[in-house]
């Protein structure tokens, strides 16, 4: 592989897909904003894994910079900061950020980098966890079309499939769409699971049964087996899910469109934070709902 590419943030989702970029063969930069993880990355894959010390660094090292960062102020400072990616990068590098942030964010940000020569793609990510780690994931992209070009080759060992949707913001805007959709599926896995508990089914063989319907889902298959074996260590945390909620509500606002079952998702997610478990995988959601009925048993 002859395109350089550099990656900034390797937490939950980013390290698997710097990862999947190292199995590739990339010339691989990488940078964090937490001490010591990149370092530890390079010595975990062993070899031609180069560690900078800011996007600034990465920037000038690479072609293609990747950047999966928790929100907006983030991804604003790694791109745009004293030492970011704007500092460093020559004419012609593409920027392409996976985070999950609003779609004007994204347009400020990639307006500033054309103003500056660079070329920004929005390309947030679908697939979890398991998708970062197992190179599946699915990407929805905006930005300019030639860009992508350029980073499809980068995006192809990461994830597989890659959809163009539009101009800069499309991909978030695609991305909020999928969020929808996630957490309407979250709230019925969670009610099935305790419905079914309840009744006395047997849940693993519920499950198998469940998948082989028109009830099955990446939700049901991956969520609903840690909910049965009650593992709510953290694949998508609580708190990111809330902060992809709120960015789809406030663009539903602004857009005039009532979304009655996202607001549902996010109020009893904001339960779980109200009791500290911010950090639990979506899947606590399931303990809500407990609550809810070891209540209703108690009228």
């Amino acid at each position: 592989m002859t395109t350089r590419v550099g990656f900034v943030g390797l937490g939950t989702m980013g390290v698997g897909m710097a990862r999947n970029l190292a199995k590739a063969g990339f010339p691989l930069t990488v940078a964090t904003r937490t001490a010591g993880k990149a370092e530890t990355f390079a010595h975990e894959i062993g070899g031609g894994v180069r560690v900078a010390g800011s996007a600034e660094e990465v920037a000038r090292a690479s072609d293609v910079v990747v950047s999966c960062l928790p929100d907006a102020p983030e991804v604003e400072e790694v791109h745009l900061g004293e030492r970011g990616t704007i500092r460093g990068a020559a004419s012609g590098t593409v920027v392409v950020d996976c985070s999950t942030i609003a779609a004007e964010a994204a347009r400020g940000i990639g307006k500033r980098l054309a103003d500056a020569g660079f070329a920004f793609i929005d390309a947030p990510v679908s697939g979890g966890q398991k998708g970062a780690a197992e190179g599946t994931l699915t990407f929805f992209v905006g930005g300019d079309v030639l860009a992508l070009e350029k980073a499809s080759p980068v995006l192809a060992a990461m994830g597989k499939r890659i959809t163009h949707l539009g101009p800069t913001g499309a991909g978030q805007l695609g991305k909020a769409t999928n969020q929808i959709v996630v957490a309407g599926t979250l709230v019925a896995v969670s009610e099935a699971m305790v419905f079914a508990t309840k009744a006395g089914l047997p849940l693993p063989d519920l499950h198998a049964a469940l998948m082989g319907g028109a009830a099955s889902s990446w939700m049901l298959d991956v969520l609903g087996q840690k909910m049965i074996a009650r593992d709510f260590k953290p694949a998508f945390a609580v708190k990111h899910q809330q902060k992809d909620l709120a960015i789809v509500l406030a663009t539903a606002r602004a857009n005039g469109v009532p979304l009655p079952g996202v607001a549902l998702a996010h109020q009893l997610l904001s339960s779980l934070e109200a009791h500290g478990r911010g950090e639990d995988g979506t899947q606590a959601l399931l303990t809500v709902y407990e609550e809810l009925a070891a209540a209703a048993q108690r009228r």
